[in-house]
């Protein structure tokens, strides 16, 4: 192998390749210089150099065929400008070419490096989610982490994308997107670039086929005060009209109103009917605030306005049977959100004093509408903060899930899910942005958990960590879990297994990181990634407790209850990573 010597001047390093009668003579020649292996083509009297693996999927273009000066791949057939590598089939990238120099007959070449491989990288990501190239993705995803890049930096070109170029605004890929990077903390390095992957990928395919969506300029020169913005926003809302609605959003966020201010405005509209889009939009508008949380919110206003015409055409539960029959609730949480003035004002004065967690918990799961309102009503009265109260109704939508038959439905999974997904972003909304109108949303959840009453019946009952064996090591019980997964509905079996592990005071963070890695091996499900994230998200709080292993029991239980999946995606993704080795995918094993 020929080794290059670097001009300090210019930054090329030229090495000697071959002489030009041996590429002449041969019509093509792979040379090994300074760690690169090149093609040099003979081609129309003139000497090309490139990269002799096809960027594609790493096929030897040596094998490939030269036409009028297009390389053709003879693998999957990418085709490629011969001077400049640039490819014509977007999925293939363009192969690099390297500069030559003729000195006394022989052939040299400059391998100088790249000047911007993060930069390509970052165009790669662009064009994977223009033109729905999962592969492209893959590859510019491990690249970029690779090299050390932020993650920060791709997630930040999807959130943008996403919310721009879906006419419908945000939806489950823009969630999934955000579900993704709160997860990668708790996911070990070699997963993070497949969870973005995975984000990035389903941003991609919501908006294939897709027409973009057009922003809406803020009102101009305003002087208008955000509360005023917020009416407006809320009238708009009631009347369905998404356009007035998104111009109060820009204007606000124009206005200079902070990221608890724009939380207020939008969970105010998301609970003024009950329980809207079976709790998507308040899920939604969470995550929204929390991937500006991440990417920045100089992003505030492409990323807020694409949830209004959610809002705008959601149904409200005030229209549904199950809301109104065999029990009426709304008046129920109507006489409630009466009372909250005053029931917040005389419960001020005892904050940090309630102690009756538990008795509200089993009310909350009973099957008496009214007693859950009041319930409610007298733990803040008692000094309940409403953080605290959101947490416990979160906790008993996980229940659900804990607790729920496989002789259900199948899709009866997604009822328990909707209510959990709900209630945690009401429980993390009122962290960020505490209340009276997100308030409301904590009774619409718990009337939703009461509306899951029957997904429990029978309940299953709870590992008790108390009660789990400890014949077992805790490193045994997580290599066994993927392989618990490989087969169908061993939903009892992964809870149990998890309730063991955390037995004794087990490592909780290898369980999460090993619970994000069997996630993201399976074909991405909208309703399983919400869940999982949802459970981390309420896990942060409560570690260590009894609760905490109950709610990780949830998660475990609904991924085993949809796994294990055709796998394709991740299928895509390990050739990915394969490629970016240097393997050789197109020889036998």
């Amino acid at each position: 192998m020929t080794r290059a010597l670097r001009n300090p001047s210019t930054g090329e390093r030229f090495a000697r390749a071959a002489t030009v009668d041996e590429v002449r003579s041969t019509g093509s020649k792979v040379v090994h210089v300074d760690g690169n292996t090149i093609v040099l083509f003979w081609h129309q009297d003139s000497i090309y150099a490139v990269d002799n693996r096809c960027p594609h999927m790493g096929f030897p273009l040596d094998k490939g065929s030269v036409r009028d000066c297009i390389l053709t791949c003879h693998w999957h057939h990418a085709r490629f400008d011969l001077a400049s590598g640039g490819t014509f089939d977007p999925w293939a990238d363009d192969v690099r070419v390297f500069p030559i120099q003729i000195r006394d007959g022989e052939v040299w070449v400059d391998v100088s490096p790249p000047s911007d491989p993060s930069g390509h990288h970052r165009q790669r990501v662009r064009e994977g989610l223009e033109r729905n190239l999962p592969l492209v993705i893959a590859k510019a995803v491990i690249g970029l982490l690779d090299r050390g890049e932020d993650a920060v930096e791709p997630f930040r070109i999807g959130l943008e994308f996403g919310a721009r170029q879906r006419e419908a605004g945000w939806g489950q890929g823009l969630t999934i997107l955000t579900c993704m990077i709160n997860l990668l903390p708790r996911l070990e390095a070699k997963d993070r670039p497949r969870a973005l992957y995975q984000g990035l990928c389903a941003v991609a395919l919501e908006c294939a086929g897709q027409p973009p969506r057009f922003d809406l300029r803020p009102l101009p020169n305003s002087t208008t005060d955000v509360p005023t913005l917020k009416r407006w926003f809320r009238q708009f809302i009631e009347v369905r009209d998404a356009d007035g609605a998104e111009r109060c959003i820009v204007s606000a966020v124009r206005a200079g109103a902070d990221h608890q201010q724009m939380a207020d405005l939008l969970f105010a509209a998301a609970t003024d009917h009950r329980y809207i889009d079976i709790g998507h939009v308040l899920d939604f508008t969470n995550k929204a605030l929390e991937a500006l949380d991440v990417a920045g919110w100089e992003l505030a206003e492409p990323v807020l306005a694409s949830l209004a015409r959610g809002y705008a055409i959601a149904d409200r539960m005030e229209e549904s049977s199950a809301w109104r029959h065999p029990v009426d609730l709304i008046p129920i949480v109507d006489g409630a959100f009466g009372e909250l003035p005053t029931t917040l004002q005389n419960g001020e004065p005892h904050r940090g004093t309630y102690d009756r967690s538990d008795a509200l918990l089993e009310v909350l799961l009973g099957d008496d509408p009214q007693a859950i309102a009041d319930a409610l009503l007298r733990a803040l009265k008692k000094g309940c903060a409403e953080v605290e109260v959101a947490g416990v109704v979160a906790y008993a939508a996980a229940l659900r899930i804990a607790q729920f038959h496989t002789s259900n439905e199948f899709g009866d999974w997604d009822t328990a899910l909707h209510t959990f997904s709900f209630a945690n972003a009401v429980h993390q909304g009122l962290r960020r942005s505490p209340s009276p109108e997100l308030l409301r949303g904590v009774f619409d959840a718990a009337m939703s958990v009461y509306l899951d009453r029957f997904l429990n019946v029978p309940a299953v009952r709870l590992p008790e960590p108390s009660e789990a064996s400890t014949d077992r090591d805790p490193q045994t019980i997580l290599a066994q879990l993927p392989a618990l997964l490989d087969r169908q509905q061993q939903v009892n079996e992964s809870g149990t297994a998890v309730a063991e592990y955390l037995h004794d005071g087990a490592n909780p963070s290898q369980l999460l990181a090993l619970l994000g890695g069997l996630l993201l091996r399976e074909d991405r499900d909208f309703h399983t990634i919400q869940t999982v994230e949802a459970v981390f998200a309420q896990y942060e709080l409560l570690q260590g407790t009894t609760a905490g292993t109950h709610v990780l029991v949830a998660a475990a239980r609904y991924l085993a209850a949809h796994a294990p999946t055709v796998r394709a995606q991740g299928q895509t993704y390990l050739i990915a990573n394969r490629l970016h080795r240097g393997e050789r995918l197109f020889e036998g094993a």
